[in-house]
């Protein structure tokens, strides 16, 4: 019997010696308490992932040399798997070692680099070109890392090495779905190999990129032994006796951990990702713009449910176009949620940008520049907030917005982090309604009155963009699944709107690059998933 501890730790990326220490602490409780005979830890371990070109700096390799030989001396009495960057040859490998009372016994290097959607690791690393299988209690483990496990055939190599067990270490970064294509992959391998498979995943947030644990143990039958929690770091205990056969020793948690409902999913996944931004980047919390609408009351939610309600604060900046309604819902938001909150009306600042303008634009009528004006008001107020607070600031923008355009640079634009970056205007009213079933922070008038940026009299997004039951379809085809014009028009939209969001989308790509980073939820983020030119001559039309 093989008593595994899997590690499913919240890291930092490149705090080579901070992730020592806490590998060290998993280590000691796995033996000290649970008994463990060996740890497994997450893909890149001491770096944790992505690393990215901090794996340029030679000076990581000297720290990299440095964590190891410490862990080594203090962890006698169980076996660790460990990932690291490893350097040999003039190369630079993704690997993992059996570190073994302070020595290390054996080394596999990653052999299917992904190089696709947020992946770049063909830009840094040399694949390993053999199988590796270790012994653990007499049982031979084959040793996998991330992607080995998503490609056809790894399950059979295990198997035909020798192994009787696949531990695979994974830093498998979230999007919606991803539970069922992991477990459809991993069945896939253990089907090829009859090899019960010892899957442990990274959790947190790293910049766009959040990371849902959601570690599995499965049988030679592809059957459920055990899941982690989603989103949650801990240590976890399976015992796996040398038949390859599974069971569960249950001590303060499931053997299932409960799979969330879609919208729970990828709330928990944005209060992740706000709550290890802010906090690994060391802001002492964040404040944000309550105008009264949908995003950013859905947007001040999650970062009290990510930070803490003594820790936000919400900013009211109403202007000559603000109705009252809008600032009373803004209110009662404040007040349900419990954060200090400020009213600063931007007339003034607004009057004072029309009169040192007026000579210049003498004869011009009103239009959109007086409306950024507004936005760009209110973007002023809230930097200097940050600034002087040290909290940072959170943009409320959605996906669809991101995606038209219908956002105002170093306006609305304006901040650190965009918590809905990656979310769609339809999935904003649906997790307001999820978020309100745990408790009422939502005024329901919020969700049911129309939108509007309120930078005009009687506005409504309605009046320059499509009613979002057609837009958020089109743009998900567009953008998300690369569908042509054609396509889309043939499933039934108008022609003419299809063409004209088309082009808004490939119009904007120059403010999306300046757009602060936000959680990734979807296959195809504004950001590392999706690179277009700024400057290009490609038309669709």
């Amino acid at each position: 019997m093989i008593r595994v501890a899997l590690a499913q730790l919240n890291l930092r990326v490149g705090d080579i010696q901070g992730n020592a220490e806490r590998i060290i602490q998993a280590a000691s409780r796995a033996r000290d308490e649970m008994r463990a005979d060996v740890i497994v830890y997450p893909e890149l371990t001491l770096t944790s992932y992505p690393p990215e070109d901090l794996l340029l700096r030679p000076h990581l390799y000297e720290l990299v040399r440095q964590a190891l030989e410490k862990i080594g001396k203090a962890t006698s009495g169980i076996d660790l798997i460990i990932g690291y960057p490893r350097k040999e040859n003039g190369k630079l490998f993704n690997s993992c070692s059996l570190i073994r009372n302070g020595k290390i016994h054996a080394t596999y290097d990653k052999q299917h680099l992904p190089n696709y959607s947020v992946f770049d690791e063909k830009r840094y690393f040399t694949p390993g070109t053999t199988p590796r299988v270790i012994d653990i209690k007499g049982t031979p483990v084959a040793l996998t890392i991330c992607e080995d496990i998503w490609t056809p055939g790894i399950g059979k190599q295990a198997h035909e090495a020798g192994g009787r067990i696949i531990f695979n270490l994974n830093a498998s970064p979230y999007h919606r779905d991803k539970t069922n294509e992991r477990l459809n992959a991993l069945k896939a391998n253990i089907s090829e190999g009859q090899i019960p498979v010892v899957y442990v995943n990274l959790v947190g947030g790293q910049d766009e990129l959040v990371f849902d644990g959601g570690s599995i143990v499965m049988d030679a039958r592809a059957e459920h032994c055990f899941r982690a929690p989603d989103f949650e770091e801990g240590v976890y205990r399976v015992d796996i006796d040398s038949n390859g056969s599974t069971g569960t020793i249950a001590h303060d948690y499931p053997a299932h951990s409960r799979i969330l409902l879609p919208e729970e999913n990828i709330y928990h996944a944005l209060v992740l990702g706000v709550r290890d931004y802010a906090n690994k980047n060391n802001f002492s919390g964040a404040v944000l713009g309550l105008s009264g609408g949908i995003d950013s009351a859905l947007t001040a939610a999650i970062a009290v449910d990510a930070l803490g309600n003594d820790n936000v604060e919400g900013v009211l900046m109403p202007s000559r176009y603000t109705l009252d309604m809008s600032n009373e819902d803004a209110l009662f938001e404040a007040n349900a949620l419990g954060i200090k909150h400020h009213v600063i009306p931007i007339e003034k600042a607004f009057n004072a940008f029309n009169e040192s303008l007026a000579e210049l634009f003498a004869g011009c009528k009103a239009d959109t520049t007086e409306e950024n004006i507004q936005a760009r008001c209110r973007g002023v107020i809230l930097m200097a907030i940050s600034n002087k607070t040290g909290k940072l600031l959170l943009t409320t923008g959605n996906k669809s917005e991101m995606s038209v355009g219908y956002a105002t640079l170093y306006g609305d634009m304006a901040g650190g982090f965009a918590p809905l970056k990656d979310i769609s205007k339809l999935l904003v009213y649906r997790l307001s309604e999820w978020r309100n079933s745990v408790s009422p922070v939502i005024p329901q008038r919020v969700i049911d009155r129309p939108p509007s940026a309120e930078l005009a009299p009687d506005q409504k997004d309605s009046d320059s963009l499509p009613p979002y039951e057609i837009l958020d379809p089109i743009l998900e085809a567009y953008i998300e699944h690369d569908e042509t014009p054609d396509q889309i028009i043939a499933k039934g939209f108008d022609g003419a709107t299809v063409e004209r969001i088309v082009t808004l989308v490939d119009r904007n790509e120059y403010k999306r690059r300046q757009a602060a980073p936000g959680v990734r939820i979807t296959k195809r983020a504004f950001g590392r998933d999706r690179r277009y030119p700024i400057t290009s001559g490609y038309r669709e039309f």
